[in-house]
């Protein structure tokens, strides 16, 4: 669930926890990684920390128990996971839909969306089943739809990088590392 820290490759210090938010597909784990890396600060997964702290896959909690108990859990991992140390925290698709994750997040964190287009997520996740929300008769229609549902709530996010078709893990790391330093109160020059 939780990356040790790592040695930082920059010259910036991390104030306050990042969330990674935005659809599925988005790179949100890929690029918190790399992120987390360069920064030398942990990596955490809301939907990891879910899945270690109910001994069962993100779908396996849906079956089972359904989204809005999925969803009640989700609120109380964020909120654990916030109350630490700077760090880069990568949410699931649907955690910032909800009102009380996005007002935890705006005071104890900073929420950057990966802004990516839909042809790239289709790309990313048609050929993964462990998309929950996605099994259905026509997942690209469903994809399309809930995409068309969760931008403009995806938006409300304190910050946006846009996520483009052709750039690597670290060149959209590099992009979220531009938009991050132009807030003083969420990185600033390492002592």
């Amino acid at each position: 669930m939780t990356g040790h820290k790592v040695q930082s490759q920059s010259d910036l210090r991390l104030k306050r926890t990042v969330v990674l938010v935005g659809m599925m597909g988005s790179g949100k784990t890929a690029v918190g990684r790399a992120l987390s890396q360069h920064l030398g600060v942990p990596f955490l997964d809301s939907d990891a920390a879910i899945e270690e702290a109910a001994q069962a896959t993100i779908a396996e909690i849906f079956a089972r128990d359904g989204e809005r108990f999925f969803r009640r859990r989700e609120t109380q991992v964020i909120d654990r996971l916030l109350s630490g140390e700077p760090a880069i925290l990568s949410t699931g698709g649907g955690a910032f839909l909800a009102e009380q994750n996005r007002d935890v997040i705006a005071q104890k964190g900073v929420s950057v969306w990966l802004d990516a287009p839909l042809p790239l997520l289709w790309e990313r996740v048609r050929h993964k089943d462990t998309r929950p929300l996605l099994r259905t008769a026509n997942p690209k229609a469903t994809l399309a739809e809930i995409f068309r549902e969760r931008n403009p709530i995806y938006a409300k996010a304190g910050l946006r990088a846009e996520v483009r078709a052709r750039s690597s893990i670290e060149e959209t790391m590099q992009t979220v590392l531009t938009v991050l330093k132009s807030r003083t109160d969420i990185l600033e020059p390492a002592q």
